[in-house]
């Protein structure tokens, strides 16, 4: 039973009923662009690991078969109190391995590539919670491998991993202030909030999945400060609302540095040196600014407002294609979802070009209209996955081409379209 796609359906609501509850109270949480972005990332996560989720379940397997020191039985498990009392345990070494994991994650460079992506966001709001990295599992399962040496079963593991990350979703929020002793318990929204913001205080701290505990007994926890105001994003600005640069530009600027230096060592050393180190000589070179909160602006490229509802629309729709693939998967495997899943991370990539404003951007999205979806789609007929009706599915990709076409061709000219930046 996979519990992170039973718990979807429930992260959208949620997300919703923030959403009403923000423009009710003129909280100003959301932006659409910047909700979009991160919910792109999350599809894209989520799709590309049809693909990938494989490789992190066959190391762990290996090391369980070969190297367990305990043979533990999946039966041990069950609601007995010794039973109970094993998941217990289960759970906690996950979120200790966990903390340990997040931790490496803002202090190794080639780690923080991957996990960026979930801090790019300038917004604090559930949308953010699903902003997720696509390169994860290139690293992120070694931090695991010490419970398959004990000998927990990996259906086990798999499961407190799932209650792990769904737990994390409801601690995205600004709208639950402080939760008295919870906060010195538990992540709660107040402690994760600390762990989203780039103010010097508040930087490399409250690593916890599900407990602050491991924070407070390693020395990493900071207490938010009505005096010193969380300011969310990344000390390097994404400045962008591409999803697959959102996930390349952390691995840019370490391959940057890697070409730069004049010396091979360093050339190894920038991905696995702390964050923020840079060679020497590519210092010396092309030195870079640091950050000055006191100037702070959050990114949001002015569009027209007729633009917006267009790309509202086509997300929604990615949405629902998304929903789609989930089910395909489960049905037909990857092989049954590779042309749907081009055909959503295209659409992802021209929504992200219109919410930038970008001058070729509705070019490219009715070549992706009138070209790519009945390309895709007609490759995607003949294979694994392909829909029965077909004259009835044809029908539907027909009327969705041409009606999305015509308005985006009715759209207003954009004016002299900028990258403008607002305060936060």
């Amino acid at each position: 039973m996979d519990l992170i796609a039973i718990a979807v359906p429930f992260f959208l609501l949620a997300l919703i009923i923030e959403l009403i509850v923000d423009w009710r109270k003129g909280s100003h949480f959301y932006r659409s662009n910047d909700a979009i972005n991160s919910l792109s990332a999350g599809i894209l996560s989520t799709t590309i690991g049809y693909f990938t989720k494989f490789l992190p379940l066959i190391a762990w397997g290996y090391v369980l078969r070969n190297f367990s020191l305990v043979d533990m039985q999946l039966g041990w498990f069950d609601l007995s109190p010794r039973g109970l009392l094993l998941w217990v345990v289960a759970a906690l070494a996950w979120d200790f391995c966990y903390y340990c994991f997040h931790r490496f994650s803002h202090e190794i460079s080639v780690l923080w590539a991957a996990h960026a992506v979930h801090h790019q966001s300038e917004d604090y709001n559930l949308s953010t919670a699903l902003r997720q990295t696509s390169t994860g599992f290139l690293f992120g399962w070694i931090f695991y491998l010490p419970l398959f040496v004990i000998g927990f079963p990996l259906e086990v593991l798999v499961t407190v991993n799932a209650i792990n990350l769904i737990y994390q979703f409801w601690v995205h929020t600004q709208l639950l202030r402080r939760l008295g002793p919870f906060d010195r318990i538990l992540v709660t929204p107040s402690n994760h909030r600390v762990h989203h913001a780039q103010n010097d205080r508040y930087i490399d701290k409250n690593y916890g999945g599900m407990l602050i505990l491991w924070d407070r007994i390693f020395g990493t926890f900071e207490d938010e400060s009505d005096e010193d105001p969380v300011v969310f994003g990344v000390r390097k600005p994404l400045a962008n609302l591409n999803p697959f640069w959102a996930n390349l530009q952390v691995y840019d600027y370490l391959l940057f540095d890697a070409r730069k230096t004049r010396h091979w060592r360093d050339k190894f050393a920038v991905w696995f040196r702390r964050t923020g180190w840079r060679p020497a000589d590519v210092e010396a070179r092309y030195p870079k600014q640091r950050a000055d909160l006191s100037r702070f602006h959050k990114f949001d490229p002015e569009t027209p407002l007729a633009q917006k509802h267009y790309v509202m629309a086509q997300f929604v729709i990615g949405i629902v294609g998304g929903l789609f693939i989930a089910e395909l998967y489960t049905r037909q495997g990857p092989q049954g979802v590779l042309i749907p899943c081009a055909l959503l991370w295209l659409q992802l990539y021209t929504v992200g070009l219109l919410n930038e404003g970008r001058a070729y951007a509705r070019r490219l999205e009715l070549l992706r209209l009138l070209v790519a979806v009945p390309l895709l789609y007609a490759v995607f007929q003949t294979g694994p996955g392909a829909i029965e009706n077909q004259s009835g599915a044809w029908s539907v990709v027909a009327v969705y081409s041409i009606l999305s076409s015509g308005w985006l061709l009715l759209l207003p000219a954009n004016k002299s379209i900028k990258s403008f930046i607002i305060n936060d």
